[in-house]
């Protein structure tokens, strides 16, 4: 149906209906609008939350990457990411797509509308300003008309009146004529605005207002048309997002398909194998008149990384993680109780005291470089350099890996060197493409960084012998690692060895590090008081060798000494298991540097000795 010829008379119900299509189109635009807000609102969280989770670097969480289901989770959230990318692109769609096009559409659909309104207004106006005029004539004719009355009834009377002259009698008849013409000049005027009324309405209503109704109602017909295809397009949207969708979906499936459980046990067992041999059968010992029992640290008990020695009930929960066959760091179910007081006490009391203080300034000595070495490591959040600090296997896997970046490195620079060597030969060639000379300086620097990884091998490989030396071989008997105490026999090289068991030498053993989270308080109390026949070992040491440092130590601990590489010291005191040397640089200096670090040169009396 047209809107011409059915509705001719709606022109005000028509101009409020197209406004409302307006209003439709504007507030479908807003929810499109807000739908947008909320996808960009939704992705920007997707991602927080995805980047809230994501490891970070250097942390624990990293190192638990090497798990499957730790790293199906990294995959999780890397799909999650892909995902919040698909919502970003659904916003971005929509307010491309729909929000700017209506919005663009709205103001032609406005400027469109206004445009035939006024015209309809216009048409409107002209009828009613020939209606005017029509009504205008049509008065002027039914006053002349009666004007015309009047005269010709005033001529008719003086005419009829004997009293009344001739000359009066003759202007009143001239005065009805004049009337009279005015009258019918006035009726073909009326007759001329009406046949022109007619005609202006007729053209009105069948030929004006129809084609503007008609123009109206394409308007509004291009305006649903237009609204149903951004409807469509919001539907597509979203459904051209949903294979994407489907892969990140698929994604997250995979991973989680490639959790291996049997694979991440093993991964423990790679991950916190120590290299360590379980201890081996305490033998018996008898018991005698004036032979005290020796006192041995229980060794077969499972102990967290912190020390706790408190015995837990089976099935209860244990915070830390466990370790086994910690050295000296956990007491004996039967010594838990028993004050470090008592047991320092009781060491000071035995008869007969120490020989010599000089094992006893030793053993203490080593105990605090390698309490401060370890609060260092823990403040610093990393091990020396030789990995020291990790048990045999771990150690030799870590210097194993730094062993095989150090020869991609090599591999690198040799490229490199190959590459600007071939260069070289080709300006030798065509010294017209470049100056052979001009490649020196890099070759130069290449061949020196080259000399460096090459040494830093070396060195990694000569720690890393040392350790394959020391791992015990499966052929090996069980060995049972030394108490904390000894008897009253034991002599000074024992108590020192016990001293220092903490922490062996950084050329392979074994020091207990505690992890990144634990918040370490030491605290040192003052050492107890000494007899005064100990004050007669205060002497100067003297030297039994000399030796040869072949790597530099910074010696930042108390009792350690800084050496530098090629320096040449005094040795005033060998290794005695350990895994530290004492020397001495001049009548002032002198303390430990790891035995790994220097080349010793003995005595003969010295090594008869």
């Amino acid at each position: 149906m047209s809107w011409g010829s059915e509705l001719w008379d709606q022109f005000d119900n028509l101009e409020k209906h197209t406004q409302s299509g307006i209003e439709f189109v504007e507030r479908y635009t807003k929810f499109v609008k807000e739908r947008t807000e909320i996808e960009i609102s939704y992705a920007k969280q997707i991602r927080n939350l995805s980047k809230k989770y994501q490891p970070k670097k250097n942390s624990r969480e990293e190192e638990e990457n090497k798990y499957t289901s730790c790293r199906a989770f990294l995959s999780t959230l890397n799909e999650l990411n892909d995902y919040a990318g698909q919502h970003e692109v659904i916003a971005e769609n929509l307010s491309s797509q729909i929000i700017a096009e209506l919005s663009r559409y709205l103001t032609e659909l406005k400027a469109e509308r206004k445009s035939h309104f006024q015209d309809g207004r216009k048409a409107q106006q002209h009828m009613e300003s020939s209606w005017k005029q029509l009504e205008s004539s049509k008065r002027r004719f039914e006053r002349d008309c009666k004007e015309a009355d009047r005269a010709q009834q005033y001529f008719e009377k003086m005419d009829n009146d004997i009293n009344v002259t001739k000359a009066d009698v003759e202007k009143a008849r001239q005065q009805a004529q004049m009337r009279h013409q005015m009258a019918a000049d006035s009726k073909t005027e009326y007759s001329n605005f009406l046949t022109k009324f007619n005609q202006e309405q007729n053209e009105h209503y069948y030929t004006v207002i129809p084609s503007i109704f008609q123009k109206l109602q394409e308007m509004e017909e291009r305006r649903i048309e237009r609204v149903g295809m951004s409807m469509k397009t919001y539907a597509d949207v979203d459904r051209d997002v949903l294979p994407i969708v489907g892969k990140c979906l698929d994604g997250m499936t995979k991973a989680a398909e490639s959790i291996e459980p049997k694979t991440d046990s093993k991964q423990v067992v790679d991950s916190y194998k120590s290299g360590f041999e379980p201890p081996g059968d305490l033998e018996f010992e008898d018991y005698g008149p004036g032979q005290a029992m020796k006192r041995t640290v229980s060794e077969t008990s499972l102990s967290n990384s912190r020390g706790e020695g408190k015995e837990r009930p089976s099935g209860g929960k244990s915070k830390g993680k466990l370790w086994p066959f910690i050295k000296n760091k956990n007491k004996s179910p039967k010594q838990s109780k028993e004050p470090i007081s008592n047991r320092f006490n009781e060491f000071m009391a035995s008869k007969p005291k120490m020989t010599c203080l000089r094992s006893l300034r030793r053993g203490l000595s080593l105990k605090l470089i390698t309490l401060s070495s370890h609060v260092r490591n823990l403040i610093e959040g990393s091990g020396p350099e030789d990995f020291s600090h990790l048990p045999p296997e771990q150690r030799r896997k870590k210097l194993q890996a730094k062993i095989d970046d150090l020869n991609k490195d090599i591999q690198k620079e040799m490229d490199q060197k190959d590459a600007l060597t071939k260069m070289k030969g080709v300006y030798e060639k065509n010294p017209q493409m470049g100056d052979p000379a001009s490649v020196d300086p890099r070759l130069a620097e290449i061949a020196q960084n080259i000399e460096k990884l090459q040494f830093e091998v070396q060195k990694f490989e000569g720690w890393l012998a040392e350790v394959e030396g020391r791992l015990p071989s499966k052929s090996d008997p069980p060995r049972r690692q030394s108490g904390l105490y000894e008897t009253q026999n034991s002599n000074s090289s024992t108590v020192g060895n016990n001293c220092a068991q903490d922490r062996e030498s950084p050329d392979g053993s074994y020091t207990e590090e505690q992890s990144s989270e634990t918040q370490a308080k030491v605290t040192i109390s003052n050492p107890p008081e000494v007899d005064d026949e100990f004050d007669d070992d205060e002497e100067t040491l003297p030297t039994i060798g000399t030796c040869k440092a072949i790597y530099p130590f910074e010696g930042h601990n108390e009792g350690t000494i800084s050496v530098t590489e090629g320096e040449l010291l005094y040795v005033i005191e060998e290794d005695k298991g350990d895994g530290w040397t004492r020397v001495r640089r001049n009548e002032d200096e002198e303390g430990y540097v790891p035995t790994s670090y220097v080349e010793v040169f003995l005595e003969t009396n010295a090594k008869d000795s």
